[in-house]
C-alpha cells in the first residue's frame, strides 16, 4: 500500500514544478492562444520615404537636363572647324625662325599678316596649328591664342588681340610662339586654322 502522504507531497512537488516553469494552463483555442497577437500593422512605407525619394529623383533628372545643354568640351588635339566669321580674318604672309631661350632650349615662331575684311570688329582669336610629318602618324595640333606683335624693336613684343582689337579693314602683324615642336614635324610650313573669334 501506499502511503498517502507521499503522494501528496509529490503531487505538491509538481504543482510547485508546474508554477516554476511559468506555463499556464492551455485554455480552448489551441496553440493561437498561447501566443500573443497585436492589432493587425498596416503595411507599405511611411510618406516621408516616398517625399526623399521623389525629391532624389528630381534632383537627378534636373542635373542630367542642365548637363544635357552643356556643349561638349572639345579635345585640344582635335582638329576643329573654323569659326563662321574665319573667311572674314585671312592670314598670310607666313614665316618662322627659331630662337634659344634662357634655360638652354628653344623657342620656334611663326608670323604672319591677319586682315580684317569683314564688317565687325576682332577682339579675340584662336588657332590651331598642324604639324605633318612624313610617317603616316597622327600630326601634332597645338592649340592657341592668335596674339599681336606690339613692337619690333629693341625686340619683338607681343600682346594679345583684346588689347588692341583689329577693326574692320586693318592688317596686323601676328606671331605665335611654340616652345617645343614634333621631332617628327617634316619642317613644311604648318597650317593654321582659325577656330574660334570674339566680336564686337
Amino acid at each position: 500500500m501506499s502511503d498517502p502522504s507521499v503522494e501528496t507531497k509529490e503531487g505538491n512537488s509538481s504543482g510547485a514544478r508546474g508554477e516554476a516553469s511559468g506555463f499556464a494552463p492551455a485554455t480552448g483555442g489551441g496553440l493561437g492562444a498561447g501566443f500573443g497577437t497585436g492589432p493587425h500593422e498596416r503595411g507599405g512605407l511611411p510618406w516621408a520615404v516616398w517625399g526623399v525619394a521623389a525629391l532624389i529623383v528630381v534632383v537627378v533628372v534636373g542635373a542630367l537636363v542642365i548637363a544635357g545643354r552643356r556643349k561638349p568640351v572639345a579635345v585640344p588635339n582635335t582638329l576643329q572647324p573654323p569659326d563662321a566669321y574665319a573667311a572674314s580674318l585671312p592670314l598670310s604672309q607666313f614665316a618662322m625662325s627659331e630662337s634659344a631661350n634662357l634655360s638652354g632650349g628653344k623657342l620656334t615662331y611663326l608670323d604672319g599678316h591677319v586682315r580684317n575684311t569683314g564688317d565687325r570688329t576682332v577682339s579675340g582669336a584662336t588657332v590651331q596649328v598642324v604639324f605633318e610629318n612624313d610617317e603616316a602618324m597622327v600630326p601634332l595640333i597645338d592649340t592657341l591664342p592668335l596674339t599681336l606683335i606690339r613692337m619690333k624693336d629693341p625686340y619683338i613684343d607681343t600682346e594679345s588681340i583684346s588689347g588692341n582689337p583689329i577693326k574692320p579693314g586693318e592688317d596686323r602683324e601676328f606671331r605665335l610662339i611654340f616652345e617645343s615642336v614634333p621631332e617628327n614635324w617634316n619642317t613644311q610650313m604648318p597650317q593654321v586654322r582659325v577656330i574660334h573669334i570674339e566680336l564686337k
